[in-house]
């Protein structure tokens, strides 16, 4: 029987054998309930450089003062980013829509968060380290995800880390309930405007980005 969301584990357990045995000397880690847990507060700097040293397959961010595992995409999700990068193209052939970007979101740029793409201008990343400043994204795309930690992590976490650091759109393709929400508008450090659609609706995607999603191809794709 195929494990449900609540039920299937974060990583395998060989890849958090080799998290913890490659952390930095302090942070402890503990593997609960197919949970990634650290026994004590982690620091950003303790993050960074548990990041650094993570297996190859383990996507880690660090929200709200915790550590977050993001799960790996399946095909559908992989799809599903790009469609979306081709109607980027096409409409905006001037910006690139990067993915898994490493981003400094929340106040003060205190969070780390990998999204599934950020939209910028043509090499806006060009010579930047892992974890870029926020400054100058016009867009984060996240894509849900089949994992326990989705509805906190890209619906009520990342839209607040997002608003806090300036990015003016963030687009949330969600396949839970098959439908797009737009945030935007953001201001002291919430969104101000974040209808939602259905997919196969159009939905126009407001400026500094100006494109219109025809979302009936998404329907393909629901799972």
């Amino acid at each position: 029987m195929t494990p449900s969301t609540a039920e299937r584990p974060q990583m395998p357990i060989e890849d958090f054998e080799e998290l913890a045995a490659n952390a930095p000397e302090h942070v402890r880690l503990e593997f609960v309930d197919g949970r990634v847990r650290t026994k004590n507060p982690l620091s950003l700097e303790d993050f960074e450089e548990l990041e650094r040293r993570a297996p190859e397959a383990v996507r880690l961010e660090y929200i709200n003062g915790k550590l977050e595992v993001k799960a790996m995409p399946d095909g559908n999700h992989r799809s599903i980013f790009m469609w979306l990068l081709r109607q980027c193209m096409q409409q905006r052939p001037d910006l690139d829509l990067v993915p898994e970007a490493g981003v400094k979101a929340e106040a003060y740029r205190k969070g780390r968060a990998r999204t599934d793409g950020t939209l910028v201008p043509v090499d806006h990343f060009r010579g930047h380290g892992e974890w870029s400043d926020a400054e100058g994204s016009l867009m984060a795309v996240e894509i849900t995800s089949r994992d326990r930690d989705t509805n906190q992590r890209d619906r009520i976490d990342k839209p607040v880390g997002y608003a806090e650091a300036d990015i003016p759109v963030y687009l949330l393709i969600d396949r839970d309930n098959d439908t797009i929400t737009v945030f935007s508008e953001p201001k002291e450090g919430r969104y101000r405007q974040a209808p939602s659609y259905p997919w196969g609706a159009t939905v126009e995607i407001p400026e500094p980005v100006g494109i219109t999603l025809d979302t009936e191809k998404l329907k393909d794709y629901a799972d």
